[in-house]
Order: structure tokens, then C-alpha cells, then sequence
């Protein structure tokens, strides 16, 4: 195996060397030690192996781009948090699909068609949070999907990210602050 010259260097030694200098070859070496438990989080909630695979592909891709935007301190833990929330993503965008077209498709009575406007409704909502989640930074992005998403302690997420206790009360007031001010002018927006 080609890494095992770096067999003796810790998760945090390799993200040091990256942080340091800039090389992709410590990324690399990396992401090859978590290849088999990425895939095997991707075969848990994708159920297909080839979506798994695909999956796998553009987490790398996810870590790369994260990694160059701020420091992390867990990696384990982290790619972990990137790989769950990527599938789940993928998983709410295959079933926000189907349902205005089944939903269609059975009829047009009126409670149907007053579910099918509630869906719609939601549908606008959830991709307005997602949009307006995707314009916090870092911090208060990592901090408010951890706290309210996956419903993680401050200690917890203490663990993951290498944050204070202040730092994360910060960093989710800021958030949630900001959230309110992006999701406001991007519902008014969508009834505009």
C-alpha cells in the first residue's frame, strides 16, 4: 500500500502538513484511511451501491473544499458529520421529486390539492433554509447544523469542531440571527 510509509503519522499530523503546506498528497493519504467507512455510511442510507460510490467521489470532493475554508480539528468525527448530511441531502432531494407528481396524478379533490399547496410550501421553505444555510459561514453553519440538525450537545460539538463553549453559544446566535435575515428576504422573494 502506497501510504504506508505514512502509516506512523496521526489523522492530525497529515492535516497539520496540509494546513502547513498546501499539499493534496496529505488529503489523500487521509481520505484513503477513511475510504471503507465512508462508503460503508453512504451504503447504510443510500442502499445502492453505485450511488455509494458516486457518493463517496463527491465527499472528497466536499472535504477538499472545506478543509481549504477553515481549520478542523476532529477529522474522524467530522467526515463522519459531512458524509451523513451529504446523503441525507441526497436521500430529501430523490423524495422532494415524486411528490408533486403522485400527488398530481391521484386526483384533484380538495383536500388533495390543499396537501399538494402545504407541500409546495414546504418544499419552499426547506430550499430557502438550505440556500440561506449555505450563505452563513463556516462556523455558524458547522455550529447550528450540528446543534439543531443532528442534535448535538455544545459539548459535542466542542469535540467535533475544537470550538469553546462560548465560541459555539456564539456562533449559533450569529447564526440563527443571520438565518432569519436571509430566510425573511428570500421568502418575501418567493410571495413577490
Amino acid at each position: 500500500m502506497a501510504s504506508s510509509q505514512y502509516d506512523h503519522i496521526t489523522d492530525t499530523g497529515l492535516l497539520e502538513n496540509y494546513y502547513a503546506d498546501g499539499n493534496n498528497k496529505w488529503l489523500g493519504i487521509l481520505m484513503q484511511r477513511y475510504t471503507l467507512l465512508l462508503y460503508g455510511v453512504c451504503m447504510k442510507y443510500l442502499k445502492h451501491e453505485e450511488e455509494a460510490k458516486d457518493a463517496v467521489q463527491q465527499i472528497f470532493l466536499k472535504v477538499i473544499s472545506e478543509l481549504q475554508k477553515y481549520r478542523v480539528t476532529y477529522f474522524k468525527s467530522w467526515l463522519y458529520m459531512v458524509a451523513r448530511n451529504y446523503c441525507l441531502m441526497q436521500l430529501r432531494d430523490k423524495e422532494k421529486i415524486p411528490l408533486p407528481v403522485t400527488e398530481k396524478m391521484l386526483g384533484s379533490e380538495p383536500d388533495e390539492n390543499s396537501n399538494l399547496a402545504v407541500h409546495r410550501q414546504k418544499d419552499a421553505a426547506l430550499s430557502a433554509l438550505d440556500e440561506a444555510l449555505e450563505e452563513l459561514n463556516e462556523d455558524q453553519k458547522q455550529c447550528i447544523m450540528l446543534f439543531y440538525l443532528q442534535k448535538r450537545s455544545y459539548n459535542e460539538i466542542a469535540l467535533i469542531t475544537g470550538y469553546s463553549p462560548m465560541q459555539i453559544k456564539s456562533h449559533i446566535q450569529n447564526g440563527k440571527r443571520n438565518l432569519k435575515i436571509i430566510m425573511g428576504k428570500k421568502m418575501k422573494k418567493n410571495i413577490v
